[in-house]
């Protein structure tokens, strides 16, 4: 089944100060969240601005993308849609749709399983084409990506990068964190037809980017962002929590590796470089964070590939989940 296009589906973040709240309120709608708890959020991207960079990253990764696509020559046309902004994926849709396109292959900002991973970007795309009509193109989503090459390899070459600034006689008691954006245990239970498979598939790559990188020191899995009512359990240790206990261990330096995200958004730029940051210097503790791979021309190239591969098949919807595709009924919400 030739693809006509390709969709990059991302999370979507305000641009300018008067989006921050809106963009909030549109990110919890349904959930009873009241504007006291969001303004406590907004304060974190009214410290860039107002603005999140992931739309300018995500214009980024795109134009590398059609510049990696026009030099391997693909004439797929290229389009973008948010989940939860500007531009948004119904008119996205809308447009692939006006312009022709009947079968587009989309590619989420997201390597892994789960729910609000996969599942959920799979849901919102099917009412987005629901909304656009009865003409609106087959989307298919292009799969899980946590293992691929074009997203472990740039991970891995951040992380040597920063375990080169660490002096030789501190790597021995140097602890590397991979971090992953938290999600309710309920949830991670529910993801894959034999639960589990959104930590699991970390755990995955969290040993693969090791493995590359030559860490021979110590690392550990780890959670951030967490979100949501406090009696809710999430899954844990999280990242303050674990970097709290590492002095009594003898630890003298941590490298942060964000495995859980494709770019330097503000999660990644808040929860990390400033919050675990500030903890750590409280502890005493070297702090550095490893760089995701952003348009890193292998991530690039991956994309490409996972696009070419999914057009060659007579049907490139996904079949299982343990080939990192998304069998129809997984990863129920928890």
């Amino acid at each position: 089944m030739i693809l006509d296009a390709l969709l990059l589906v991302s999370f979507g973040g305000p641009e300018g100060p008067d989006e921050v709240m809106p963009f909030l309120r549109n990110v919890t709608r349904g959930r009873g969240v009241p504007d006291t708890r969001l303004a406590t959020v907004a304060e974190h991207y009214y410290c860039y601005g107002g603005a999140s960079p992931i739309n300018e990253q995500n214009r980024a990764l795109l134009s590398a993308i059609s510049a990696d696509f026009s030099r391997h020559g693909l004439a797929a046309s290229l389009y973008w849609g948010n989940r939860n902004w500007r531009p948004y994926l119904a008119d996205a849709i809308a447009q692939m749709r006006d312009d022709g396109v009947h079968r587009a292959g989309a590619f989420v900002t997201s390597a892994y399983g789960g729910y609000s991973a996969c599942r959920q970007y799979l849901n919102d795309i099917e009412q987005a084409c629901r909304k656009v009509g009865p003409n609106a193109p087959r989307i298919v989503k292009l799969p899980h990506y946590g293992r691929h090459e074009g997203f472990v390899t740039p991970h891995a070459d951040a992380l040597a990068q920063q375990l080169e600034t660490i002096p030789a006689e501190r790597r021995a008691t140097t602890r590397v964190l991979f971090s992953a954006h938290s999600i309710p245990t309920a949830s991670n239970e529910r993801s894959g037809p034999t639960g589990g498979l959104y930590e699991r598939q970390l755990r995955e790559t969290a040993r693969l980017v090791a493995q590359r990188a030559v860490a021979t020191v110590c690392w550990e899995l780890v959670w951030q962002s967490r979100s949501g009512s406090p009696t809710t359990p999430w899954l844990e240790p999280d990242i303050n929590e674990y970097l709290a206990k590492l002095p009594a261990e003898g630890v003298t330096d941590v490298i942060v590796s964000p495995i859980g995200f494709v770019s330097d958004h503000l999660e990644v730029l808040w929860d990390l470089d400033t919050e675990a940051a500030a903890t750590a210097k409280r502890l005493g503790l070297g702090f550095s964070r490893a760089a995701t791979p952003g348009t890193d021309f292998r991530f690039v190239a991956m994309v490409r590939e996972l696009f070419v591969k999914a057009s060659a098949l007579a049907d490139p919807l996904p079949v299982t989940v343990e080939t990192d595709c998304c069998a129809t009924n997984c990863c129920r919400k928890g």
